[in-house]
């Protein structure tokens, strides 16, 4: 018997080992990147760290009746649509370079043009928000971009290296039509692993500005998160970013819990006119990594923001909450403090030289 044990011991390591060495979990920072990151300012005790101490489930719950919940608890009837997402497949090869837009493709994606340059936020486009197929799969109706829908743009964005963030079969694929890529601190290694040359990433920390084309600016700020691709977390850095064109400045929150850090971005860097920000997703044991609707408000706020455009959500089911909870809690919430939350279709296009576009309450179809 304990020889049989011992054997079946062995073959789960095997399996793991061999499953988690596979392309889509990236690589670990080595060399003269893990260099860069022992230096950082942000990483102490052998990991990143957040500015406020930030426990990955909060106080009164507990890793295993969280996981328990997830998977096998009881689940609201709405947590995935009963119908498909309503959504527009806008041909991205064929807006006008010259125009400013914004189009949300889902979750956390999203094409931006600003001052004739293009950029692409997060981009998961693949049927599915995890390292294997069929699991996590979009919603239908919000699974109609794809990657040969994407055309040549100048910088790929990343705000995090989890899978909902940073997707292997969209990034490899669209690697030929990318310029340069700008990611945190250590997320390099995952691009290089998959093709990227060095001299194609822009890898940096919190602070850090970098000029890029047309006199644009982009700004590496905190966000109160955290990363990892394996069972090691936080060895690779996440961020959100403070983008400045000559007509517009623009606040790419990524994934964050609600903290200080919004009110110094605004008042080192706002008013904004837009902020596009973490909605979604969330559940009062994440709180510490993931914003619950009212702090998202709070969030537009700290950071000055004439517009709010909410993401993370209507794509996947990563939390327990109604699918179309979020936008039915920012936008009643948004209507109590007047402020502008653009809620777009998926696949729609977002003017950002127009104040006052109105959109459709699309999730209540």
């Amino acid at each position: 018997m304990m020889y049989w044990i011992i054997i079946m011991g062995l073959l789960l390591v095997a399996v793991y080992w061999f499953v988690i060495n596979g392309k889509a979990f990236g690589a670990v920072p080595k060399g003269k990147r893990l260099e860069r990151i022992r230096q950082s300012r942000q990483y102490q005790n052998k990991q990143f760290q957040n500015i406020s101490y930030t426990p990955s489930i909060a106080e009164g719950y507990n890793t295993w009746k969280v996981t328990y919940d997830f998977f096998l608890g009881k689940k609201d009837p709405l947590l995935k649509p009963l119908k498909d997402i309503p959504s527009i497949h806008t041909d991205l090869k064929k807006i006008d370079k010259n125009k400013d837009v914004l189009v949300w493709l889902g979750h956390s994606s999203y094409y931006l043009q600003t001052d004739g340059v293009s950029f692409l936020i997060d981009p998961v486009l693949s049927l599915y928000g995890s390292p294997f197929k069929y699991f996590n799969k979009a919603f239908k109706g919000a699974d109609i971009f794809k990657p040969e829908d994407i055309p040549d743009i100048d910088y790929l964005v990343i705000t995090h290296d989890h899978f909902d963030h940073l997707d292997y079969p969209t990034v490899t694929s669209i690697k030929d039509r990318t310029g340069m890529a700008i990611l945190p601190l250590g997320v390099g290694a995952h691009l290089e692993r998959w093709g990227y040359p060095e001299s194609k990433l822009i890898e940096e920390e919190w602070g850090t500005e970098i000029e890029l084309k047309n006199n644009l600016k982009i700004i590496f700020t905190p966000a109160r998160h955290f990363s990892g691709r394996r069972i090691k977390q936080n060895n690779t850095l996440w961020t959100s970013y403070v983008l400045i064109s000559s007509t517009q400045k623009i606040f790419i929150g990524g994934d964050s819990g609600y903290d200080a850090h919004f009110k110094k971005i605004g008042e080192q860097y706002g008013p904004f006119d837009y902020a596009i920000l973490e909605n979604g997703q969330y559940g009062e044991a994440w709180r510490y990594i993931h914003t619950l609707p009212e702090e998202v408000i709070q969030a537009g706020i700290d950071v000055n923001a004439k517009h709010i455009i909410p993401v993370h959500a209507a794509k996947f089911a990563l939390a327990l909450h109604p699918w179309n909870e979020p936008l039915q809690k920012i936008t009643s919430l948004g209507k109590e403090k007047n402020l502008d939350i653009l809620t777009p279709m998926i696949g729609e296009v977002v003017d950002l030289n127009q104040s006052d576009q109105k959109f459709r309450v699309w999730w209540e179809d």
